[in-house]
């Protein structure tokens, strides 16, 4: 897409323009969405189920109240990114519904249907996603509310840790909080509570970051007394692993800052320090804390643990196998065998199903979503929204990569689940409020610029002082 349209004439006809293809782009989305619907119904049952309808005309307001949310607040934002949501989204419903109907054919009663329930949580991340839109009609005013998100960030990621293990762990992490049949996963929401804090505070910071004390083989090295942003992040990853024992949001965060460290002061010294503290705690964690050593020998070795903790890894590899190149088809395959394939492991089902075309498709879709992302914090004309943009577009790629390659058994299991696709309604919500916050920096970033907001690179924007 271009940049930011600078004549007022030329931005009069761009918007109606950005309509139609992102109005055109959501109906392809609907019409694929129903027909996969269809073809798992009649695949696996030989007719239509009578909630069809209802299901198409359901999914098709859901989109065209967000497609007029857009259009009304944010008329210039990218218009392939809510098109891409709502394919992964659409996706993701047909293969829990998928799912659901493989447990009730084969009598498991302990199994419900999980398909209803994933379209509540589309709806409700809908609502979140039109109310961000609504309240946050400035992405820059987020800057004076950094500490304060940081301080419920922080307390939204420890909370399961104190809660007893019987309300907040599952399957071994302590990252939920469960209360009368109502689940939640607050680390979703910390993730991007961190991410605005990690932008405002490196905008603060980055001349300071940015220094360099001496050279060693090439690279500038920070001085001594910089580096004690990214141990702090370093500790607080620690932490998460030592008291939450969850190895995905320790990985995650830690990542996530380290990257936009990068950015922000255009260092590569950065990225080796924080590879560096990243070997060193995966080693220690690994000679201390048992599930991560237990983690780590199921990876290397999933079938000598077949019988136990490498099973679901061995199913999902099969399955893999058995999609080939183009799949067996929706409704074709038994993704039912792998454990936990609904959340942690739907992208196995999707390989198997629809092949490794289809699940290179799916990563396609991942990567036009990243790089709207991207190009946006490019384009965009301040310094904060340059990190922030950049910043939640790497949280979904490095979500994307990490759980992919647990799936594929390119990298240990960390139990996060894939973005939009997966079932879960705390990540899908949470990802929705991620991809409204985009959305809002794409429609400044893509406004006709005015005299006084003249476009800058993020190497030459001025520092910003952000007060609590």
């Amino acid at each position: 897409m271009p940049g930011p349209v600078t004549d007022p004439r030329g931005a009069a006809a761009a918007t109606p323009t950005r309509r139609g293809t992102e109005a055109a782009m959501l109906a392809f989305a609907v019409v694929l969405t129903t027909a996969a619907q269809a073809i798992v119904d009649l695949t696996v049952t030989g007719s239509l189920r009578p909630e069809m309808a209802m299901f198409s005309a359901w999914i098709t307001a859901l989109w065209i109240v967000a497609h007029l949310a857009v259009r009304r607040w944010a008329s210039y934002a990218d218009p392939l990114l809510l098109p891409a949501v709502a394919l992964l989204v659409g996706l993701g419903l047909t293969v829990i519904h998928r799912l659901d109907l493989a447990a009730e054919m084969s009598g498991n009663t302990a199994s419900r249907e999980d398909a209803p329930v994933q379209l509540i949580w589309a709806t409700l991340g809908v609502a979140l996603f039109v109310a961000v839109l609504v309240i946050v009609r400035d992405h820059r005013a987020l800057s004076r509310f950094a500490y304060t998100l940081a301080l419920l960030g922080i307390v939204l990621l420890a909370l399961p840790a104190v809660l007893p293990a019987s309300i907040s762990e599952v399957n071994g992490a302590k990252i939920w909080i469960r209360v009368a049949g109502f689940s939640i996963q607050p680390g979703e929401f910390a993730k991007i509570c961190l991410v605005v804090f990690f932008a405002a505070y490196l905008v603060d910071k980055r001349d300071v970051l940015a220094l360099a004390s001496k050279k060693v083989a090439g690279l500038e090295l920070p001085r001594g007394r910089d580096l004690g942003p990214v141990l702090l992040a370093w500790i607080l990853s620690i932490l998460v692993l030592v008291f939450e024992r969850d190895l995905g949001s320790s990985l995650l965060l830690f990542g996530i800052f380290v990257v936009m460290l990068y950015i922000a002061t255009e260092r590569a010294s950065w990225l080796f320090i924080g590879l560096t503290l990243f070997a060193g705690g995966a080693l220690i964690a690994y000679q201390i804390f048992g599930h991560v050593r237990a983690r780590v020998d199921t990876w290397l070795d999933p079938f000598a643990y077949i019988d136990g903790a490498g099973y679901q890894l061995v199913q999902s590899l099969f399955g893999l196998g058995t999609g080939g190149l183009f799949g067996a088809g929706l409704g074709g395959g038994r993704p039912d065998q792998v454990p936990i394939a609904k959340s942690d492991f739907i992208a196995a089902a999707v390989g198997e199903e629809l092949g490794l075309f289809g699940l290179v498709a799916v990563i396609v879709v991942y990567l036009i979503l990243v790089e709207r992302g991207l190009r946006t914090s490019l384009v965009v004309r301040d310094a904060f929204g340059k990190l922030l943009a950049a910043g939640l577009a790497f949280a979904v790629a490095w979500q994307v990569f990490v759980v992919l390659g647990g799936v594929t058994g390119l990298l240990p299991l960390t139990g996060l689940t894939t973005p939009f696709l997966a079932y879960g309604g705390s990540s899908l919500v949470a990802n929705f409020v991620l991809v409204a916050l985009l959305v809002r920096i794409s429609d400044a970033a893509r406004r006709p610029a005015t005299p006084h907001t003249p476009a800058v690179r993020l190497g030459e924007a001025p520092t910003e002082v952000v007060t609590p």
